[in-house]
């Protein structure tokens, strides 16, 4: 294969790429073969429409057995993450959030910085029909677009996987760490205090009578994914949680 020499020593490791509810096999297997080219080994499959392992995917991977064979599938998005500190999500669509947006260019750049700094970030593709949803983004620490036709923006899986993985290999060596600090939290800690927060806010709303509604619950997580939370900060906000519980349980229940 035109551009394969077997006898150099081939890159690998980098941050992991997650495809969201991938579709097609063949869009799937082209997806490790961009990752390949930029070094990237680490892929993980949420909910492949297609099943896997995957012939078709295999096929259209034209080599990179490496990453097919290695790659891990979960049932959802929030334990494809549960690991990492921060999540780069790729997406044509604009957003009204605070999240920062950054060019491919400019999440390579803060890719290696996060690796030098020893911490544990990866990058989030969408599934080819729709992209990812209001929900799915919601996981994400940091939104990723390329500046494209305004009118023609959409990539498949393997041109978006391509683009973040070239910036990444292009920003080369990492840059000087910076100073020591307490990491954010792991995704999976972050999302049990949220499910345990959520949890609980339903349950005070149903004590009054009233509903919770969904979007306070998504406005909550945008705003502790923004805040990045180290776990020592997680575990003060779980011992309020804890006292304000306590206090509730000591009250008499509504109407009496």
């Amino acid at each position: 294969m035109a551009g394969t020499d077997r006898t150099r020593t081939s890159l690998g490791g980098g941050p992991p790429v997650i495809l969201c509810r991938p579709q097609l096999g063949e869009n799937v297997g082209l997806a490790p073969r961009a990752m390949l080219n930029c070094g990237l080994t680490a892929l993980r499959l949420v909910a492949p429409r297609d099943g896997w392992p995957s012939a078709r995917a295999r096929a259209a991977a034209s080599g990179a057995d490496a990453v097919v064979d290695g790659a891990r599938v979960f049932a959802s998005l929030a334990e494809a993450v549960a690991d990492l500190t921060h999540v780069f999500a790729a997406t044509a669509r604009p957003r009204d959030d605070a999240r920062p947006v950054l060019t491919p260019r400019a999440a390579g750049l803060e890719l290696r910085a996060l690796v030098a700094a020893g911490q544990r970030p990866g990058l989030l593709v969408g599934p080819e029909r729709e992209g990812l949803t209001t929900d799915e983004l919601a996981l994400a620490d940091t939104i990723v677009t390329a500046r494209l036709n305004p009118a023609f923006a959409s990539l498949n899986l393997a041109q978006a996987v391509l683009l973040l993985g070239y910036e990444w290999l292009e920003a080369g060596e990492a840059p000087p760490p910076p100073p020591p600090g307490d990491a954010p939290a792991p995704k999976a800690e972050l999302l049990a205090f949220l499910e345990r927060l959520e949890r609980e806010l339903d349950d005070a709303a149903r004590r009054e009578g009233a509903t919770q509604h969904p979007a306070l619950d998504r406005n909550l997580r945008a705003l502790l994914q923004r805040a990045r939370p180290t776990s020592r900060e997680l575990r003060t906000l779980h011992g309020v949680v804890s006292n304000l519980l306590v206090r509730r349980r000591a009250e008499p229940p509504p109407g009496r």
